[in-house]
């Protein structure tokens, strides 16, 4: 039975009723193990920005214990440095530990943490919360600023032997820039002032606006195309002129975002994060044209497909992410006016970090 508390901000005309809503979080919950873990599906592995993409959209929809289950998942797996492994295999049963399945850390996957953080504290309201995931969040952060190099940008991640891998990706470091943020607004409520990384933020968003060239050539991929805007960095008519500039090349009408170029396939997951960019650049009609065009993912159980190659009329891969179902809870909460998701992906209540014209 539906209850107003899971879905009043997640009801949507032509994307999601209120019991369509219900079972969108009832799937990410029949994800989401025991002991807080939200692997992609079961059986697959959990990343750590993914989960806490998941984590926040039950927070989105009022299922806070199942969201702070998923947040001292992630305090228990920390590594020693502050970081998570990129990826950790799904426990199969009588298995009571995790094993990583890619034991690099990457640096986009570990400073998410303060998003979802930061998110959980505006939903709720609990500093007991707050106060118990501040040691997490700032050695994640610490663990992040390491890899940053002299021009702004952050290094992508660490090797399993510790090797730094100094090369930037604009999408992971927009997504950074996104979390800096939220670390500081934590860092702010706490009264504990943290000049070098209000330092750091400016840099790197200096490095996103302005120097291209110190980024991987990820062009083909629409997430490099909307990130800037969507972690903060990017904002009035600059964002506006980046994200009609390639319109064309990445949405598919009725269809939905492409995921890269030249690839027929469209993902519900880009689609979601870019209607979430709209919403932020103050384009709700937009935004609700971009989930509209994606229900033709939507399976009968409630989740999404992950995507669609359009040429072959074919769900590919087949799957159903508990991720993709979280972004689309997520851009669905920011149109319907949830408190913590319009703050954390807006804008509001965080710092804008130092003023870009004093990085060179």
């Amino acid at each position: 039975m539906s209850t107003p508390r899971r879905t009043e901000h997640l009801v949507l005309p032509g994307v999601l009723t209120a019991d369509q809503a219900e079972a969108t979080v009832a799937g990410i919950l029949a994800v989401q193990r025991a002991d807080g873990a939200i692997p992609w599906f079961r059986g697959h592995h959990l990343d750590p920005w993914d989960h806490t993409e998941a984590a926040m959209a039950l927070d989105a929809a009022g299922e806070h214990e199942a969201a702070e289950r998923a947040y001292d998942w992630l305090a228990r797996h920390q590594n020693p440095d502050g970081s998570w492994y990129a990826a950790y295999a799904d426990r199969p049963a009588g298995v009571d530990t995790d094993q990583p399945q890619d034991a690099g850390k990457e640096s986009n996957f570990t400073a998410y943490i303060a998003v979802g953080v930061w998110h959980h504290y505006l939903a709720t309201g609990d500093d007991t919360f707050l106060d118990r995931m501040w040691p997490a969040v700032y050695a994640a952060v610490e663990f992040v600023l390491a890899l940053q190099q002299p021009g702004g940008e952050i290094g992508w991640k660490r090797e399993a032997d510790g090797t730094v891998v100094t090369d930037a990706l604009l999408t992971g470091s927009s997504s950074i820039h996104q979390a800096l943020r939220c670390a500081l607004a934590i860092a702010d409520h706490r009264e504990e002032a943290q000049p070098d990384w209000e330092l750091a933020a400016g840099a790197l968003g200096h490095a996103i606006r302005s120097h291209p060239e110190r980024f991987l050539d990820k062009n083909r991929y629409s997430m490099d195309w909307y990130y800037p805007v969507l972690g903060g960095a990017l904002t009035g008519a600059g964002a506006k002129a980046r994200i009609e500039e390639r319109w064309e090349e990445f949405v598919v009408p009725g269809l939905g975002v492409r995921c890269v170029l030249p690839n027929p396939w469209v993902t519900g997951g880009e689609s979601c994060e870019l209607a979430l960019t709209l919403w932020a650049m103050g384009e709700s009609d937009r935004a609700l044209e971009i989930l509209r065009s994606i229900t033709h993912l939507r399976d009968e159980d409630g989740m999404y497909w992950t995507g669609y190659v359009f040429e072959d009329r074919a769900v590919w891969p087949v799957e159903k992410t508990a991720w993709t179902a979280g972004s689309l809870l997520l851009a669905v909460a920011a149109l319907g006016g949830d408190e913590a998701t319009t703050a954390v992906f807006g804008g509001e209540r965080l710092p804008v970090g130092l003023d870009p014209s004093c990085c060179a």
